[in-house]
């Protein structure tokens, strides 16, 4: 949802959201929800609105929507946020309708079922692919990383600004060096071309672009899975070269598993899933695989357990066992 055409109000729930840094992604859900929000009660403003409206656009999401645990707390984190920082006030009585999402196993693949998935991919989404399962990663926390995130000598992967906005150190599998320093080489030369054309420039986060004036055209800066092409910046409306759309991965990661013959509902989480669980059968310590997976919880770790339960020294990648 464009916010530049926006109501002065939305106008005002943007800024609060951007003023402290959350991302372009929780921004557009948030600015989504509100504008649901006053829409469902007639387009009335929020301030003279509390809590038995929030509570019957929420029972209207459970009951007549049927949306599932975690949209329905997402509408509500929403309408928190535009409550507290934007009206200044607090909405007494609405915490207790937030949904209870259910404790659900994750899927996880075998290593061979992990084998014959990436066999059915090429190219970056094969790459991206191995970097989740052989590391860990989310998807976005891939698709975002900078080409200085990459320490090839000690074979790691710093990851930047993760959930939580929390860096987070991983391992990076000795079989993915080669192909990523590959990559890199064609990624390089898309960059000087962009620089020769007066591009170039990639998006820094927070105020690093004023600060560091040179550093949006400097190599180390850019994304390691740049877009084919150039486009907008929401943000500050220069064309620029994002990052790879994470939705081609998710595509490429599901006609990949429907072609690998594989019958259980597998996505891009799915690998991330599978590496704890693998590493717990390898015998990892679970704060090990709790610091690799970003869990700032080891509870949220624990539900890997439903496969072994084993003790463990280091850290080493399960992609050496499909590769």
């Amino acid at each position: 949802m464009s916010t530049r055409s926006s109501s002065p109000f939305l106008a005002s729930v943007r800024d609060a959201i951007r003023v402290r840094h959350y991302s372009l992604r929780t921004e557009q859900s948030y600015l989504a929800w509100v504008r649901r929000y006053i829409l469902f009660h007639g387009k009335r403003h929020p301030k003279d609105m509390g809590a038995d409206e929030v509570t019957a656009f929420l029972t209207y999401l459970a009951v007549d929507r049927r949306v599932s645990a975690s949209t329905q707390n997402q509408a509500l984190n929403a309408l928190v946020f535009l409550y507290r920082h934007v009206l200044e006030r607090e909405i007494d009585g609405i915490a207790a309708i937030r949904a209870r999402r259910p404790q659900r196993i994750p899927v996880v693949l075998t290593q061979s079922e992990v084998k014959a998935v990436l066999r059915e991919l090429s190219g970056i989404h094969w790459l991206v692919a191995c970097l989740m399962y052989g590391s860990g990663l989310r998807l976005m926390e891939t698709v975002r990383l900078r080409v200085q995130d990459l320490d090839f000598d000690h074979r790691a992967i710093v990851v930047r600004s993760g959930k939580g906005n929390k860096d987070r150190v991983v391992t990076l599998a000795d079989e993915l060096v080669q192909p990523l320093q590959r990559h890199l080489q064609s990624v390089r030369l898309v960059h000087e071309k962009d620089l020769a054309d007066g591009f170039g420039a990639v998006a820094l986060p927070f105020a690093l672009a004023r600060k560091y004036p040179d550093a949006e055209r400097q190599w180390g800066w850019q994304y390691v899975f740049p877009s084919g092409n150039r486009s907008i910046d929401p943000y500050s409306g220069v064309e620029r070269r994002h990052h790879f759309g994470e939705q081609s991965i998710q595509r490429a990661v599901k006609k990949a598993v429907f072609r690998a013959g594989i019958q259980k509902r597998a996505s891009c989480h799915t690998f991330r899933h599978s590496f704890a669980t693998h590493l717990l059968e390898r015998g990892m310590d679970i704060r090990t695989v709790q610091e690799q997976l970003g869990h700032k919880d080891v509870r949220t770790t624990q539900i890997y357990t439903h496969v072994v339960q084993r003790g463990g020294a280091c850290v080493l990648s399960p992609l050496a066992g499909v590769l």
